[in-house]
């Protein structure tokens, strides 16, 4: 036995240091690598992809602009399955595999169908098709588009709510670098996004669709090698077991219960820290003055356990379990306001490229009578610069600046920085409508009402504030909503939390498609607001409209921000307090409204 120690100790000295050669900053450029190309592919057909619909396959811009819209309403809303998968059983890591050898497969079915002619519509051979209808695409060609487009969807929904989640997982408890990551995350996908907007969409354009389709079809496929080479080096969290089926037997047990009487102190309520082990590795969730229909879930009542001492979960739940479902439903009216930036967004690839499509594009080179023409979708990259700027700045100036002010290390809250981007993105949607006004006045001016097809004598770069603006309010509240998520989520349902980013961003889209439907058929016997012949139509009143939407939800998300309540977790676990954003997760009750007296 003597003997036997040293040998002991020696292997759990070695495991210790295998687990620090694990995760960190070393495993980052694999991590990224899958989501940047993903983004990079999405973005690649994505930008341009109205312009492919209405040209090539000939569909009517609102048409076109519908199918997209629920196209990035349906890739925003797999995330919720793939989340599941991931917390369930799959882990992270091969959720992600899964999604991205998915989404591989919609690239090269996209590829295949912009190479072939047969999976496209004949072009318009003659001048007069332009008064004559071109033909579109006939039922089965659009078919093969839409199975491609779908396999892509599925496979953002493996990748998205992993990504994020994996990577904080490499850091462990440490709040600083998962920070810094956070600002990593959405740098490097602006970048990718960026690229995809200039290199991608400029092949599009003036190569050829087929190459066009097929750069992000290869830089996919590098993506998945890459993140695989890095297998040995990762921190693998095994998934704790399904989270929607927990909140169901909190929810299944309180109805149960609900004639019975929560007893005034809360320590008479039922707890297992064996049980919560592992879900809980960062600290069980204390118990709060909130929700407490819920907290009948964790009284015990004769038959919730058994002779071998075991509970059964549809009739009795621990305070950790039941603190989880009111995390969820806690963070809910923050996580809706920011619904709508998606909505405000979806016309970003669709009506404001068509409104780029009718201005002048031409870039002197030289001065020696060289030009330069802009491709249309080739505008959103002043967004996705406007965000990498601020995302570059954030740290190393703004933080550094607001910290003298309010004293907190990260220089303002999530929800400040939320609040933020919410108020941005009315200025850019604003400034898009008085854009497009005086876009539709110069048509006037110069008799081109009637010819959509024109260029109308106004510079292309007037759209850049209401790219540029909204770019900004992005690093903002996207940034602001991911920290939010996956710090106030319960610690075994950050994919699943991650997935409500996606998801914010699938209603929102589909929102877009109710909205604009709903204009078409409102105007559509006083003058058409959304027509094909744009200087006709009054895009200018439908960015109007979405502007006071978005004034309203501002309001409705400081409402939000003053009543919420942070999440407290036991002093002594892992993460603790000390560990949590904006050193608010301390205080136990009505932490939003300290907050808000802050950001006042």
């Amino acid at each position: 036995m003597a003997t036997a120690t040293p040998t002991v100790d020696r292997n759990n000295a070695d495991v210790e240091q295998k687990k620090r050669r694990k995760g960190g900053f070393r495993t980052m450029p694999l991590i990224l690598a899958s989501e940047v190309c993903d983004r990079f592919a999405l973005a690649g057909f994505n930008a341009n992809l109205i312009t492919y619909l209405t040209q090539q396959l000939h569909l009517p811009l609102v048409e076109a602009s519908n199918t997209l819209t629920n196209f990035a309403g349906t890739s925003a809303l797999t995330p919720v399955l793939g989340a599941l998968v991931a917390d369930s059983f799959a882990g992270r890591f091969w959720t992600i595999i899964a999604g991205s050898v998915f989404y591989q497969v919609g690239m090269l079915g996209l590829v295949v169908s912009a190479v072939l002619p047969s999976l496209r519509s004949p072009p318009c051979s003659s001048p007069a098709a332009a008064t004559a209808p071109c033909q579109r695409a006939s039922g089965w060609q659009l078919a093969v588009l839409y199975l491609s487009l779908l396999c892509t969807a599925l496979g953002s929904g493996g990748i998205r709510p992993c990504v994020v989640p994996f990577g904080a997982d490499q850091f462990g408890g440490g709040q600083q670098h998962r920070r810094r990551y956070f600002n990593l995350y959405f740098f490097t996908m602006g970048f990718a996004v960026l690229l995809a907007l200039t290199v991608v969409v400029y092949i599009q354009d003036n190569v050829g669709w087929g190459w066009g389709f097929g750069i992000p079809a290869i830089g996919m496929f590098v993506s998945i090698l890459l993140f695989l080479a890095g297998y040995p080096l990762y921190v693998l969290l095994r998934p704790g077991g399904s989270p929607f089926t927990r909140l169901a037997q909190v929810v299944a047990a309180a109805f149960k219960k609900w004639n019975a009487a929560v007893p005034e102190d809360p320590d008479l309520l039922y707890q297992d820290k064996e049980l919560d082990a592992l879900i809980s590795t960062n600290g069980r969730l204390l118990h709060t003055n909130q929700l407490t229909f819920f907290d009948r879930a964790a009284i015990v009542t004769p038959g919730d356990i058994s002779a071998a001492g075991q509970p059964d979960l549809w009739r009795l739940s621990t305070v950790h379990r039941v603190e989880e479902l009111k995390s969820i439903v806690r963070l809910l009216p923050i996580w809706s306001a920011t619904i709508l930036l998606a909505t405000a967004e979806s016309h970003t690839y669709t009506f404001t490229v068509m409104q780029a499509r009718t201005m002048d594009r031409h870039v002197d080179i030289g001065g020696h009578g060289g030009h330069f023409q802009i491709p249309p979708a080739t505008m959103a990259v002043f967004s996705t610069v406007a965000m990498l700027l601020t995302l570059a700045f954030y740290d190393r100036g703004f933080v550094p600046l607001a910290r003298r002010v309010t004293g907190l290390p990260s220089g303002i809250t999530y929800f400040h920085r939320m609040g933020v981007g919410l108020a941005l993105y009315v200025l850019g949607v604003g400034a898009a409508a008085l854009v497009e006004t005086r876009r539709r006045d110069a048509a006037a001016r110069h008799g081109l009402l009637d010819a959509p097809d024109a260029v109308v004598p106004l510079s292309v770069f007037w759209l850049v504030p209401q790219f540029a603006v909204p770019g900004v309010g992005d690093a903002f509240a996207s940034v602001g909503l991911m920290e939010f998520l996956y710090d106030q989520a319960p610690e075994s349902m950050r994919s699943s939390a991650v997935a409500l980013f996606w998801l914010a961003g699938s209603i929102g889209d589909y929102m877009g498609t109710v909205l604009v439907t709903a204009v078409q058929r409102a105007t559509r016997r006083r003058g058409e607001w959304l027509q094909d012949n744009i200087n006709r139509g009054r895009i200018d009143n439908y960015y109007w409209l979405v502007t006071c939407i978005l004034v309203i939800n501002l309001c409705y998300y400081l409402i939000c921000f003053h009543f919420y309540t942070m999440k407290p977790l036991e002093e002594g676990g892992h993460g603790g307090h000390g560990e949590k954003e904006c050193e608010l997760s301390s205080l136990p009750e009505n932490g939003g409204a300290a907050a808000n007296g802050m950001m006042a």
